[in-house]
């Protein structure tokens, strides 16, 4: 794979998938969170230093049937600009007259924005005719959308076929980079801390983990499908009744590769999904029938904190609670403040994997303190089962 420093860009004209699928505001349409457009930031600098220009391709959203306007790129243009420090472009196309014309006036040092590429339904059936419409408009292509890189979309993996020059982004290295931390180059002991609110979209990944962890932790709306499985009494929190024996052959597993598995002791319920609701703190094997569990407890916080304050190598996937809401907050928090300990002060080295686990750690604005923070949350999932990802084939 060619890496963005064994290239250079001087006189070429580099198509670059980005994943600037970012949140808008619902009525002002501003950018709430531009993470996704600093992470690209190295890797369109670096073009354009080389004396380059930059023809930019994303999408935005589900946009259901062609163009919507909350879903125009349009909206994104001042944050790109106020993050690279320069003016951009803007076609109101992907592909077309309009984008064909401005993509062949781009001078170096230039940057042109194209319109959200999910107008086209092409788009996400990887169609090989209007690849190659948007490959017609660059002489390089660059992948930086790791996000994505799970899918095999035009933009993300099949225009690749049509240039001779392929290259990794920075941000693409860098994902893969740090997710072989933690598959390939483990330190012990290694901690895999797992949440979010169901098994069989962990399924896969837990499995893998439990040859390479020392301890594994699940916490969030999963563990009570574990508890109801073992006997207990979850009252009306989460439960896939369906995954039963999966989360009994899950423990047996477990057991059987000398992983220390850690599921929550206690949680924080309510007697409603409400922030509002009243609470209580009970033990995970009897719930109150009329009560559900939506964070973890002070028990399980005590025994998770001190599995990961002594480990080297620690992946942290899903919240352990419904974070969302203030009064539930409390168990991902201390999940946070535990992983950045760790990390500075027992050198350990912290990925956290995207999604919800990324979004709590922005927010609790942790995520410049731990080691690692991933922009692609199923990508990233999908490279830890063992799966190739289309977007990283297509570079090869």
């Amino acid at each position: 794979m060619t890496t963005l420093d064994q290239f250079n860009f001087s006189g070429k004209r580099a198509l670059v998938r980005v994943d600037f699928n970012v949140p808008l505001h619902k009525t002002t349409f501003e950018v709430t969170d531009d993470i996704r457009i600093r992470s690209a930031v190295a890797t369109i600098k670096k073009i354009l230093t080389d004396g380059g220009s930059v023809i930019l391709m994303s999408h935005l959203g589900r946009p259901k049937d062609g163009p919507e306007d909350k879903y125009s790129l349009r909206h994104i243009v001042s944050t790109v600009e106020k993050n690279l420090g320069t003016t951009i472009q803007f076609a109101d196309d992907c592909i077309g007259a309009e984008a064909v014309e401005k993509a062949a006036a781009l001078q170096p040092g230039e940057v042109l924005l194209l319109e959200n590429l999910r107008f086209y339904k092409e788009e996400e059936k990887g169609d090989e005719g209007f690849a190659k419409k948007l490959a017609a408009l660059g002489n390089v292509y660059v992948n930086d959308a790791f996000g994505t890189a799970h899918r095999a979309h035009a933009s993300t993996a099949v225009m690749a076929q049509y240039f001779t020059d392929r290259v990794c982004g920075y941000l693409m290295q860098a994902e893969l980079d740090n997710a072989k931390k933690v598959l390939d180059e483990v330190q012990k002991p290694y901690t895999a801390i797992m949440g979010g609110a169901k098994i069989s979209d962990k399924i896969l990944i837990i499995e893998r983990l439990l040859d390479k962890v020392d301890n594994l932790i699940i916490g969030g709306g999963m563990a009570y499908t574990f508890f109801k499985a073992m006997g207990g009494e979850i009252g009306k929190s989460l439960v896939e009744n369906d995954r039963l024996e999966l989360a009994k052959e899950l423990v047996e597993k477990a057991k059987a590769k000398g992983v220390n598995l850690l599921l929550p002791s206690d949680s924080k319920v309510a007697d409603t999904f409400s922030n509002e609701a009243n609470t209580a703190i009970e033990s995970n094997d009897n719930i109150n029938p009329d009560y559900m569990g939506l964070d973890i407890g002070p028990d399980a916080i005590a025994a998770f904190t001190a599995a990961i304050a002594n480990s080297k190598t620690i992946l942290w996937n899903g919240p352990m609670g419904v974070f969302e809401m203030s009064n539930f907050a409390a168990g991902t928090e201390a999940i946070a403040i535990a992983v950045v300990k760790a990390t500075e002060e027992n050198g350990a080295f912290s990925l956290i994997g995207g999604g919800d686990s990324a979004a709590a750690i922005s927010q609790m604005g942790m995520a410049d303190r731990v080691s690692y923070v991933s922009t692609g949350g199923g990508a990233l999932l999908e490279y830890m089962e063992g799966k190739e990802l289309p977007g990283v084939v297509a570079l090869q």
